[in-house]
């Protein structure tokens, strides 16, 4: 999946003489907390955080702080043919909310940890009227064509799955299914050698 697909296109966005206030009505009254600068032809020069901007309000009252002085210069970018897990890299190394996304400097877009979240829901299908079967295995890759087989034939409709290690290196196959009783299918896994840790219809 590519940033294109999930990102805000042409997201609301201020010049740098935009003063502090301002900034702040804008992203209240539109439920956002990252606000890209643009200069003209929208150039990305910033980006400013709600956060940012409210430690900056009081400061700018009494003195000469300007939006220019609390943005981010250069922040860090990703295109929007990149691919999604790139810019969720790129926010939970730096732990940041959201990166703007250029196309030859130019702001096209703008994605957040929200958006990258929602993708994690969708593919997942957490949301989805769904079934969920968590099984050990051994670390051999075999088990996990043995175990989808016991799955189908067993009668159940595999979404995804996810794979995780235990401390004993031991791996842990969490099966997403079409909604379904799932009793029959954890039996035939006990049955097959498996281990079911959980299981929810």
């Amino acid at each position: 999946m590519i940033i294109r697909d999930l990102m805000i296109a042409n997201p609301i966005a201020v010049t740098a003489s935009a003063s502090i206030g301002d900034a702040i009505e804008l992203m209240k009254a539109n439920h956002i907390r990252h606000l890209p600068v643009v200069s003209k032809g929208k150039r990305l020069e910033g980006l400013v955080t709600l956060a940012d901007l409210k430690q900056g309000l009081i400061p700018s009252m009494l003195g000469d702080v300007s939006l220019k002085d609390l943005m981010i210069k250069d922040p860090i970018t990703v295109r929007p043919e990149d691919d999604i897990e790139t810019a969720a890299q790129i926010i939970y190394r730096h732990k940041i909310g959201g990166l703007p996304v250029t196309k030859n400097d130019r702001l096209v877009g703008i994605i957040t940890e929200t958006d990258i979240l929602r993708a994690f829901i969708d593919m997942m299908g957490i949301l989805s009227s769904t079934s969920r079967i968590d099984v050990a295995a051994g670390n051999k890759p075999e088990l996990l064509k043995k175990a989808l087989q016991i799955i189908s034939d067993a009668g159940g409709d595999v979404i995804n799955v996810i794979v995780t290690l235990q401390k004993a290196r031991k791996r842990v196959y969490h099966f997403r299914l079409a909604a379904c009783s799932t009793a029959s299918i954890r039996r035939a896994l006990t049955k097959g050698g498996f281990e079911v840790l959980a299981a929810m219809d």
